[in-house]
């Protein structure tokens, strides 16, 4: 089974910068999107063979995800039931019979720190939330969670050392949830990658020059390690500021 995860920045200017070839050439079984900055009806989109799930978010061209998957699930969730959180459009969770799947747009804690409280509270719910999947089947958790967890997992970790998404809090709250028993599919597969990132700035020559962070993870339930084949990075693949990531399950 293949995964994708892409924040894509807008998914009608993703559309124009090659999103289709991508779709088609990596022929995932569940495609999950993140930031699709649109309301119903602003886009047509034919993806032949998938069932197509949305969660916009009320606030015009902000936020949003998507799921587009080949297999019809059994039950769709959108958001966590609370009232904080489904505006936004952040949470998407597919139920199937052997997992579920939750496709996730953390909040940014924004430069100035102001969303942090909020981001520290989101990330207990979602924690909670997780667990508590975890008692029924197994969860593959998938999208931007704004973090860069580790020093590997960006190009100038002391600059960046305490903006956002890179907090002491954003990255504690991160090792929290893999102890709670969860695994980073990539860092397990590839413990010491470096240079391996999935977002870059805009600005003139940054992703020429690798200068990047790694915050786009699939996050699975521990007894699913064993069936990692495969965790990859698409960083070939324009059309947004961030990159694809790939999971290959062998299930």
């Amino acid at each position: 089974m293949k995964l994708v995860s892409w924040n894509v920045n807008g998914i009608r200017a993703c559309v124009k910068k090659g999103f289709i070839d991508y779709f088609n050439d990596v022929d995932a079984d569940i495609f999950c999107i993140q930031e699709s900055k649109l309301q119903e009806g602003q886009i047509d989109l034919i993806l032949e063979g998938y069932h197509q799930y949305w969660n916009y978010a009320i606030k015009k061209g902000y936020s949003g995800t998507a799921v587009f998957t080949k297999k019809e699930p059994l039950s769709v969730r959108y958001g966590l039931g609370d009232s904080e959180t489904e505006p936004e459009g952040r949470i998407l969770t597919l139920e199937y019979e052997e997992f579920y799947l939750v496709n996730v747009y953390t909040p940014n804690s924004q430069r100035d720190l102001a969303r942090l409280p909020y981001r520290l509270e989101w990330e207990e719910r979602i924690r909670e939330y997780l667990l508590e999947l975890d008692q029924v089947r197994p969860v593959i958790l998938c999208g931007d969670l704004n973090v860069a967890h580790q020093d590997i997992d960006l190009k100038n970790a002391k600059s960046n050392r305490g903006n956002s998404g890179f907090t002491d809090e954003e990255r504690g709250k991160m090792t929290g949830l893999l102890h709670s028993g969860f695994v980073d599919s990539f860092r397990y597969k590839y413990p010491e990658a470096e240079g391996a990132y999935t977002w870059w700035s805009y600005m003139a020559k940054v992703r020429e020059r690798n200068i990047g962070w790694r915050i786009d993870y699939f996050i699975v339930s521990e007894r699913l390690q064993e069936m990692i084949n495969d965790a990859q990075i698409h960083c070939d693949i324009m059309g947004s500021d961030h990159c694809p990531i790939a999971l290959e399950l062998d299930l």
